[in-house]
């Protein structure tokens, strides 16, 4: 009877072979999209498949290729930080909107203390997943060589450095802060600060080389008490505000290396009586849901944060596949989009 196979139970993959007059392993050539099969045998196994109404047993095909059919997003950050920063969402629906169409499962991992990270290399070292992409990594951290030791494919979000050895994604941070810090001059600000994130993030660092390379293509001499160290949180921001306008109360522009770290340094100054954007310009990084709702609405440059995501998880599914691309370093461009706080 149509739809049905052997009395009583699901239809097999020999029940299948049998149908098109061909092996099993033509069948499951056909099944996995194999390319090795003429196009009269792919029609009489996909016509035998509808016929039978065949469901391929995933768990199974998985376990034969190797595969777990999942791969992990691990962000090594604490868990109030995930929760806080829009940037993190962002990345995630970026990848998942890239696993849509395919039957790769996503498990999300933080990893921001000493147990979580333990746990982890314990669940990684099972072989749980096919591969991983790692997000906000800081300098020294021993997870990229664990999974090297592994051999587990992995790319990675923000580069350790610019030899990053992993297939990577990332956006132009020293371009996009330039960009922001000439906007800046360009507006007339003669006493630009900047709030970095911590240095070490890679990321960070080229922002405070943007930052600083923009100010001396401009003519403006270097002045290190203009710089303050952030921790990319909006108390962060505010703490370093409080800093800055101690050393320099005459500043008249601040860079703030994300938009919640401007959320913090915004709250202060509004606390020192300083009026946004006629005392003080401020720009922010990463245009988030927090730029648009700040009031003023702050300019930021805007990073692609969901096309990083996506292409976070093209470039993993093609080295996990062994396919052209899967050792991609990619960088994405930034823009600048300006509003009322500068």
């Amino acid at each position: 009877m149509k739809g049905q196979g052997r009395k009583g139970g699901r239809p097999t993959l020999e029940e299948v072979a049998v149908r098109a007059g061909v092996g099993r392993g033509t069948v499951s050539r056909v099944i996995n999209g194999s390319s090795k099969v003429s196009d009269h045998t792919r029609t009489a196994v996909e016509a035998a498949v509808a016929e039978l109404g065949y469901v391929p047993n995933r768990a199974a095909r998985a376990l034969a290729a190797n595969r777990t059919d999942a791969i992990a997003l691990v962000i090594p950050e604490p868990e109030a930080r995930f929760f806080a920063e829009p940037y993190f969402s962002d990345v995630v629906r970026g990848v998942g909107s890239a696993l849509a169409e395919t039957d790769v499962q996503l498990v999300l991992t933080l990893a921001g203390s000493d147990r979580e990270r333990r746990r982890l290399s314990q669940y990684l070292s099972g072989h749980r997943v096919d591969g991983v992409l790692l997000v906000s990594v800081h300098a020294g951290d021993p997870l990229p060589e664990l999974l090297a030791e592994l051999g587990i494919p992995t790319v990675i979000s923000g580069r350790r450095s610019a030899a990053e050895t992993l297939p990577s994604v990332d956006s132009d941070n020293l371009g996009g802060a330039a960009e922001a810090v000439r906007h800046l001059v360009g507006r007339g600000r003669r006493a630009i600060a900047t709030i970095t994130g911590p240095l070490d993030v890679y990321g960070a660092q080229c922002r405070l080389d943007g930052y600083r390379q923009a100010l001396a293509a401009a003519g403006h001499l270097a002045d290190e008490g203009l710089i303050s160290v952030g921790d990319f949180t909006e108390e962060g921001g505010r703490r370093a505000m409080r800093e800055l306008l101690e050393r320099r109360p005459a500043l008249d522009a601040v860079f703030a290396a994300s938009d919640v770290m401007a959320a913090g340094a915004r709250r202060e100054l509004r606390s020192a009586g300083r009026r946004i954007p006629q005392d003080v310009a401020l720009v922010g990084f990463d245009d988030s849901v927090v730029a648009r709702h700040m009031d003023p609405p702050l300019t930021s440059v805007r990073q692609p944060i969901e096309e990083m995501g996506r292409t976070m998880a093209r470039v993993l599914l093609a080295g996990i596949a062994g396919e052209p691309g899967g050792d991609a370093a990619v960088v994405l461009p930034n823009r600048l989009v300006v509003r009322e706080s500068s």
